[in-house]
C-alpha cells in the first residue's frame, strides 16, 4: 500500500539530513497517516480510509465527509474515496 493520503493526495517528499558539519544525506519525509472510519451521513454507514492528519482536520472543518467529497477534486481522490464520492452523489439525487 502506497504512503498517500486518500482524500488529499499528500505523499512522501525528499530533502537532505543535514548534521552539524553541513554533510548531507537525502531522506523521505512521509506523511503522517492514519486509518481512519469517517461517518457518512448520506450513506448511514462509515467509511475506513487511509488519510493524513491534515485531512481529518480539513473533513472536520468542512463539515464532514460528506461535505468534504462535494468539494474535493476527482484527481486527488484515491479509488476508494472516488467510489464513496459518487455513492453520495447518487444517494443524495434519490433522496430529492
Amino acid at each position: 500500500m502506497s504512503r498517500r493520503c486518500e482524500l488529499t493526495g499528500k505523499g512522501p517528499m525528499t530533502g537532505n539530513n543535514v548534521s552539524h558539519a553541513k554533510n548531507r544525506t537525502r531522506r523521505r519525509f512521509l506523511p503522517n497517516l492514519n486509518d481512519v472510519t469517517l461517518q457518512s451521513e448520506t450513506l448511514g454507514r462509515g467509511v475506513k480510509l487511509k488519510i493524513s492528519a491534515a485531512a481529518l482536520r480539513s473533513v472536520d472543518h468542512r463539515g464532514g465527509l460528506d461535505a468534504f467529497l462535494a468539494k474535493a477534486k476527482d484527481e486527488e481522490l484515491s479509488a476508494a474515496a472516488l467510489k464513496v464520492k459518487k455513492e453520495i452523489a447518487k444517494a443524495q439525487t434519490a433522496e430529492a
